[in-house]
């Protein structure tokens, strides 16, 4: 599971540096063709492309891509819906992981906040989830521990589309929930099945229990403890 997820964060990292360097290209290609006519020298796009370029390239080998998501989630952070879906995402996580039994050790909002905790990517709820890996180095893991995980894993989508009526966010969470269940055999097709089905029981738990994610998504707001977080879920 660890190594899993660290793969998948690898990844996004990757894609979010290429992001990056192709935002800059537009950018620096925007300003040639624009300069002209703001008589702007034909050296300070091409010095600016040089630089955005070679950071890019010291973020993506030494950083892991770290600074990439630093600056664009610094960016999308001026958004209030985008700070909003992402408390709200990982508030149905947070409640959905309390409701089966998963312990739960913390969780971050941002990729700063994650950043300061040491942990790679953008942030979001962890699990104290050494049995789930445990289980699945063995190469067997029980039909109980990985509904509960599937389902953890689609709450998120599941609590952005009840409030927002669509999603933005999951990409990794549906990486995640595939990639374990390509890996212990399961076909694309049943994968598919089950991740429909796993948002749906989400979506279920977080309808039956609204008034606590509600508190919870309050609570989340101000950063509140893990543990008064879980008092909140009644």
């Amino acid at each position: 599971m660890k190594k899993d997820e660290v793969a998948f964060k690898k990844l996004n990292m990757s894609q979010t540096t290429l992001n990056l360097i192709a935002i800059s290209i537009f950018l620096m290609t925007m300003s040639v063709l624009l300069g002209p006519l703001f008589n702007l020298s034909p050296t300070v796009p091409a010095l600016a492309t040089f630089t955005i370029l070679g950071l890019a390239t010291l973020d993506s080998f030494s950083l892991q891509g770290r600074g990439g998501i630093l600056f664009l989630d610094w960016i999308a952070g001026f958004s209030k819906e985008h700070r909003d879906r992402i408390i709200h995402h990982e508030a149905g996580h947070f409640l959905v992981a309390s409701l089966l039994g998963i312990p739960i050790t913390g969780y971050t909002l941002s990729a700063w906040e994650a950043w300061k905790q040491g942990q790679v990517g953008q942030g979001g709820v962890t699990f104290d989830d050494d049995e789930l890996a445990s289980q699945l180095e063995l190469g067997k893991i029980s039909a109980q521990m990985l509904d509960r995980y599937c389902t953890v894993w689609m709450a998120g989508i599941a609590a952005e589309t009840l409030v927002f009526n669509n999603t933005e966010g999951g990409a990794d969470d549906k990486n995640k929930f595939i990639g374990v269940l390509t890996n212990i055999g399961f076909s694309e097709s049943v994968c598919q099945q089950k991740l429909r089905f796993h948002a749906l029981q989400a979506k279920n738990l977080l309808q039956e229990n609204w008034s606590s994610y509600q508190a919870l998504v309050n609570l989340m707001r101000q950063r509140a403890s893990v543990a008064d977080c879980q008092n909140a879920i009644v």
